[in-house]
Parts: C-alpha cells; sequence; structure tokens
C-alpha cells in the first residue's frame, strides 16, 4: 500500500436541494484543504451538512458552485482515489468477513491475487486475522466496524472518507476504536476527513478540526490540535486536550445562544 494520501482542496462549495417550499441551501461558500496525510475531523451541528459535505467528495452529488480536486484532480464522480466507511458497517450477511474486504476489488474489477494479499494484510493490521472466514453476525459491532475500515482502504485509495463511524456504538467500545483507528492511520498513512458529533472525539483523532455553522453550512472555525502523536489515555488528562474541548464547547454553546 502507498504511504501518503493526496491533498483535497475545497473551494467556494456552494450545495442546494431542491424542495417543495423551494431551493434549501445545505452548504455555502465552503472552502477546505486536507493536506497529504492529514486527518480532519469535522464537527457541526445536526443538519448543518457535514454529511453532504463528505458525498460531495465522494462523488456522489454534485455542487451548485465551487470545486473538488483530489490530488488536483477534479471529482466529478465516485472515484476509485477515494475510499468510505459508513456509521453502519453495511457489511453483506452472505460473505465472510475475508470476501466482505475482497468487494470493492471485485467491483472495480482489480487483479484478485494482488486484492487478497492487501486484504491478508488490512486484516491483520485491524487485528482480525483469526475472524476471517467468520460471517458478519458472528462479530460485535467494533470487530464489524474494523471489517469496514479494511474494505475501504483494501483499494488502496488516497483519501478515506469516514461519516461517524463510531457513532452507533457504545461508548467503551468507542473510546476504543479511536485508539484503534489512530493507529491503522498512522501506519496506512492515508488522508482522512472524519465526520463526528463527539468533541473528544474529533480532539483526539484530528490534526485539525473544522467547525461548520448551522444551515447553511459554512466553515466558522479551524482548531490546529496542539496534541503530540502517538496518542493515548493520558492525552486526555492533559490541559491541552481540555483546553481544545472547552475552546470548541464554548463555540457551539455560541451557535446555540447559550453563553
Amino acid at each position: 500500500m502507498s504511504q501518503s494520501g493526496a491533498e483535497l482542496a475545497i473551494s467556494g462549495l456552494v450545495v442546494e436541494y431542491a424542495t417543495s417550499r423551494g431551493a434549501l441551501t445545505a452548504l455555502d461558500g465552503v472552502d477546505l484543504t486536507i493536506r497529504r496525510g492529514e486527518f480532519v475531523a469535522v464537527l457541526g451541528p445536526s443538519g448543518c451538512g457535514k454529511s453532504t459535505l463528505l458525498r460531495i467528495v465522494a462523488g456522489l452529488i454534485k455542487p451548485r458552485s465551487g470545486t473538488v480536486a483530489l490530488g488536483g484532480r477534479p471529482i466529478v464522480g465516485p472515484s476509485a482515489d477515494v475510499g468510505i466507511v459508513f456509521q453502519q458497517a453495511t457489511l453483506l450477511p452472505w460473505k465472510t468477513v475475508f470476501e466482505n474486504v475482497m468487494v470493492p476489488i471485485r467491483t472495480l474489477g482489480r487483479p484478485l491475487a494482488d486484492g487478497r494479499e492487501r486484504a491478508t494484510a488490512l486484516l491483520d493490521m485491524v487485528g482480525l486475522t483469526k475472524f476471517a472466514q467468520h460471517y458478519p453476525h458472528e462479530l460485535s459491532g467494533g470487530m464489524q466496524q474494523r471489517v469496514g475500515i479494511a474494505r475501504g482502504l483494501v483499494h488502496d485509495p488516497d483519501l478515506l472518507l469516514m461519516d461517524e463511524p463510531f457513532g452507533a456504538l457504545d461508548a467503551m467500545t468507542r473510546e476504543r476504536m479511536a485508539f484503534e483507528l489512530q493507529d491503522l492511520w498512522a501506519k496506512a498513512g492515508k488522508s482522512v476527513l472524519f465526520i463526528t458529533h463527539s468533541i473528544p472525539e474529533a480532539v483526539f483523532l484530528a490534526d485539525r478540526v473544522v467547525v461548520l455553522g448551522a444551515r447553511p453550512g459554512k466553515v466558522i472555525d479551524v482548531l490546529d490540535v496542539p496534541l503530540p502523536r502517538p496518542r493515548n489515555v493520558a492525552t486526555m488528562a492533559l490541559p491541552e486536550f481540555a483546553a481544545a474541548c472547552t475552546r470548541l464547547r464554548g463555540l457551539f454553546g455560541s451557535l446555540a445562544g447559550l453563553d
């Protein structure tokens, strides 16, 4: 696998949806850059356009105006250069763990031998080698999400999109998955756009946290996270971690008129 991602450049992004009451602006003038190999988390209130932003970058919908480019190439539709991990693992129940990871290889028509080698390496990386021939219903929720992450990386994309991938997990599993994702990201070296509602999760994982305001969504703040890597449980007790979380909570309090 390649050890570095590609730069994502978003400029002047405007997204509208047609509704029975007229056009609804979901995103308005979003500018954002994710550097090669950078982990960027996006926070914002419900309905601010976080998932819409992810779908635009995935090439699943088109903006009204603005540009989105990955590695200098415009994104005009779904691309093999982008991997996606959803909130639910959405594994195929009739396929084994290994075959679920192989789905993008078969869909994209990639060489099977190379795909099997990458799938084997990724299952080892996420600690699921012993479960390769198990079926999804035999796995815990956290294990299923690890399969989803391996599937998102198996075709060696430059950018990994993650749409609240731990949102459906219990608090303990969610925290453990954050530790595991940090390690996996460090090994894979991909650029990551990570959508979350959790302020501590964003601060723990990200190099930068981008905050979107209420609809229509636009970037209202960007926090450079001042925490050394690798991060661990002790990181969460650092004054810098608490200060970053407090700043973000204060910002959301201002948005809600609670300050």
